[in-house]
């Protein structure tokens, strides 16, 4: 989809909608200063796709952002990585969430802002949608798009903050007062509710020239996974199962497989496979630089620049070796040594893990050294990889913020292990799925068990965004996160930043101070 970028405040339904183009073709006849009244828009199919495009746009926050990118922040506050980057002062927002010092003052407000924004956008379009005239057909899958969207951006606004507000139609100035937040399960409710709702409306396989947007699929498995976390057991299977398939190892009627190799996953030209059911596109070619970073011209993503190796080099041992040729990074997302040892064996460790240390040997003069490299904040010697860029990616004239790698939010590996959980890890079906996903990662099957699923959740998904959210739900947060400071009864749920209760009826999640 070509980009056209609404700036909005969070919540009211302003009277201007500012455009920004980032293709000429889809320039909407905006004079001046590129601003347009509200009361003149959405008067036709041009601009009932541009506002579709707008609230699609906040999708991309999730590995185009630095401290308030979802990615960046939801692993630095596992147990799999520390932040990392240059010191405890280098984007705080991720250091707070790694050392567990976050509180209502320092969490960066667009981790919650920008889904607001993301949803204030849907709501518009959920309310402007009927009155325009266009194609009947594509005004329902429309709908569906938006009402799927608002559906994501509230699934991981409850998980992360679980006191959150429930807007369905957009706020006037007078009305953002009597704000109050909805009961999780309230949340929840509606977020199934959106989704059922778009399901039928949605295409069954989405076209190449329409990668990126959501079809069936994508809803369905959405639809599994909210099902899940809200414990409704049964449910979940029975949506995961569509969208896995009745044989495993053949597409399923969504067009999905596993690829053959897990490495192919992280071949970066290999973009929305067969495997990848919810996809974010990254572009090298916008117009991203300092000056605009992050106020809409943010179409990079940032992790393959943030989680590089600070100061890489190879040198020309390392050359010989065949040693990738990483771009100088800025050294965060530095993994866990308790992650390294649970990969540590396993095939999937040569596309998750960099062995920085061995390959730099005793210090960066060490004569047999293949690399040389400075050490990160809370160095342990291993970086992540998953979205590591070469020199040779480099296409843009600011390249740190123009990297065209995509994201996966959900692929079907996430998807066949949801399942084997919602199936209770017992049986012969939660067997198989569980052995399809080790035996294509090249190790030996286990018994299934809920124990076991979720081990092998850790070891697939690595840096993928899930670790966090996995630990919360099945309540193994405290433990296995108190080495970096968690507090039980308390770090469940983020804090709402402070900016957020000005002039509203909101209350502060437990734990921390109002």
């Amino acid at each position: 989809m070509k980009l056209i970028y609404f700036k909005q405040s969070l919540i009211v339904f302003g009277v201007l909608l500012t455009l920004g183009a980032c293709d000429t073709d889809e320039k909407l006849g905006v004079k001046g200063d590129g601003v347009v009244y509200e009361t003149n828009f959405y008067r036709n199919e041009k601009d009932a796709y541009s506002g579709l495009v707008a609230a699609y746009d906040k999708l991309g926050k999730f590995a185009g952002a630095m401290e308030n990118g979802q990615l960046l922040f939801l692993n630095s506050a596992s147990d799999d990585f520390y932040a990392g980057g240059g010191g405890v002062t280098d984007q705080p927002g991720l250091q707070v969430a790694s050392n567990y010092s976050i509180s209502p003052a320092n969490i960066p407000p667009a981790i919650w802002a920008d889904y607001y924004k993301g949803v204030a956008r849907c709501n518009i379009m959920v309310q402007k949608l009927p009155g325009i005239p266009m194609d009947p057909a594509l005004k329902a899958r429309y709908m569906a798009e938006v009402k799927t969207l608002r559906a994501y951006y509230y699934f991981d606004l409850v998980r992360m903050f679980k006191n959150v507000p429930l807007i369905l139609a957009p706020l006037t100035k007078e009305e953002i007062p009597n704000v109050l937040q909805a009961k999780p399960q309230e949340v929840y409710a509606q977020i199934e509710k959106d989704l059922n709702e778009a399901i039928g409306d949605l295409p069954l396989r989405i076209p190449s020239n329409e990668s990126g947007r959501l079809g069936q699929g994508a809803a369905v498995a959405l639809l599994g996974k909210v099902y899940l976390y809200d414990n409704k057991k049964a449910e979940a299977a029975a949506q995961l199962a569509k969208v896995n398939g009745p044989t495993l190892g053949t597409s399923s009627m969504y067009g999905y497989k596993l690829l053959d190799r897990f490495s192919d996953l992280w071949n970066h030209g290999n973009k929305f496979n067969s495997e990848s059911i919810l996809e974010i596109s990254y572009s090298d070619k916008s117009n991203a630089d300092w000056n605009n970073f992050e106020r809409g011209d943010d179409e990079g993503n940032l992790v393959a620049q943030l989680s590089g190796m600070r100061g890489y080099a190879r040198k020309k041992l390392g050359i010989d070796a065949g040693l990738p040729d990483y771009i100088n990074g800025w050294g965060f997302m530095v993994v866990t040594k308790e992650l390294q040892a649970a990969l540590k064996g396993d095939p999937r460790y040569a596309s998750t893990i960099f062995d920085a240390a061995a390959a730099r040997g005793v210090d960066n003069a060490d004569v047999n050294g293949l690399i040389k490299y400075d050490d990160s904040y809370q160095e342990t010697g291993y970086h992540f990889i998953k979205y590591a860029v070469v020199n040779d990616d480099i296409k843009a004239s600011n390249p740190f913020l123009n990297f065209g790698v995509n994201a996966y939010v959900i692929r079907l590996a996430d998807t066949y292990l949801l399942e084997a959980e919602a199936l209770g890890g017992t049986g012969a079906r939660a067997q198989a799925l569980l052995d399809a996903v080790r035996l294509r990662a090249g190790v030996t099957v286990v018994p299934v068990s809920i124990p076991a699923i979720l081990a092998e959740r850790r070891l697939e998904l690595a840096g993928e965004g899930h670790r966090w959210f996995d630990l919360v739900r099945t309540g193994e947060a405290a433990a296995k996160l108190a080495f970096k400071g968690f507090q039980a009864n308390k770090n469940e749920a983020f804090p709402i930043p402070y900016s957020e209760f000005n002039n509203t009826k909101m209350v502060q999640n437990t734990g921390y101070p109002q």
